[in-house]
């Protein structure tokens, strides 16, 4: 496993399933919570994150990530998130990622809209310049805060419209929060020319993905795990070709799944779904990119060409122009045809 260690370390990559608050290092999170001591319940030592990280459940998680959120007070302080997890990207050859933002989440906090999207579109044209990475976003609605949630999320969006901004997309929980209501945002998002990326099947079952489909022309389901217990879904999603964002490790630790053998990755690869994996908040589950792709190999027994075919599918799967697509795939070939 070493050999495939060292395989998956030097791969180029793509990353189309990471949120941005949820990519911040420890040494991030705990720079900011030193900045607002005593404002928050976030340690602002380091090596305390990773008890504070340790999840309960889903909505633990959520409590935890929001805690998290409020730390980020200024533009500032999202220019130096965003351009850090750039960083960290690069480092496991990350050439091209999709990160997904909330902007509701600090705009209701202070950062006017303007100056958040200047923040990050500034961070994401310093990461090309030093690390060669090119960053798009996914504006996403925080599922939970409900409709005015949407509204404002699609009038970020659409008016201020970032030139790094690709897709629409709805996290949070899912219990409790249907994937129709939000259909109108997503029909005026889909008609301004962004893609349809919403979360679906983590910790709810099919139905939920079907609603995303059928309400909110999802081109590709966040997690989507739960597909895996209906065949006819899967063969939908295998024979119109919509991958899914797999994220193996944080579906653990959100309890979504109990232990990572019981993983559906096996189940829906075998069905033809496509799939692509990806890290979701890998230092709040204390996982990388290149460790998922490791967890993907065992589950799946996958050799260096197997691993190369995971990376090729994260590229066909992206929102790349077809020029960036070839461009990437080409160089995994050679590194795969090299190493």
């Amino acid at each position: 496993m070493t050999d495939l260690t060292s395989f998956i370390a030097g791969l180029p990559k793509a990353e189309l399933h990471v949120h941005h608050v949820g990519s911040a290092s420890p040494r991030i999170v705990a720079e900011l919570a030193a900045r607002h001591e005593g404002a928050s319940p976030v340690p602002a030592d380091p090596a305390a994150l990773a008890d504070y990280f340790a999840f309960r459940d889903f909505g633990h998680f959520i409590e935890v990530y929001l805690s998290v959120v409020d730390l980020i007070r200024d533009d500032e302080d999202v220019r130096t998130l965003t351009y850090e997890v750039a960083r960290e990207l690069a480092r496991q050859q990350v050439r091209y990622a999709e990160l997904t933002i909330t902007p509701y989440s600090h705009v209701r906090r202070g950062i006017p809209a303007p100056a958040f999207c200047a923040a990050i579109e500034d961070a994401r044209t310093g990461a090309a310049a030093d690390f060669g990475i090119d960053l798009r976003w996914c504006f996403d609605i925080p599922g939970e805060a409900g409709l005015a949630a949407a509204e404002e999320t699609l009038r970020i969006a659409l008016e201020e419209r970032p030139a790094g901004l690709i897709s629409f997309g709805l996290g949070g929980p899912e219990v409790g929060v249907p994937r129709p209501q939000f259909k109108p945002y997503f029909d005026k998002a889909r008609a301004a020319g962004l893609h349809s990326v919403p979360h679906a099947g983590e910790t709810t079952g099919p139905e939920t993905i079907w609603d995303a489909l059928r309400d909110l022309g999802a081109e590709r389901i966040g997690h989507g795990i739960s597909a895996a217990r209906d065949p006819q879904l899967m063969a939908y999603l295998a024979d119109n070709r919509i991958p899914l964002e797999v994220c193996p490790t944080s579906n653990v630790r959100t309890r979504a799944v109990e232990r990572i053998e019981e993983h559906p990755l096996p189940v829906l690869v075998a069905a033809g779904v496509p799939v692509t994996i990806n890290s979701d908040d890998p230092p709040m589950f204390g996982t990388t990119l290149e460790e998922e792709y490791a967890v993907a190999a065992r589950l799946l027994d996958l050799d260096k060409p197997g691993v190369a075919g995971l990376a090729r599918a994260a590229v066909q799967a992206s929102f790349l122009p077809a020029g960036g697509k070839s461009a990437l795939l080409a160089e995994i070939d050679e590194y795969a045809a090299t190493s």
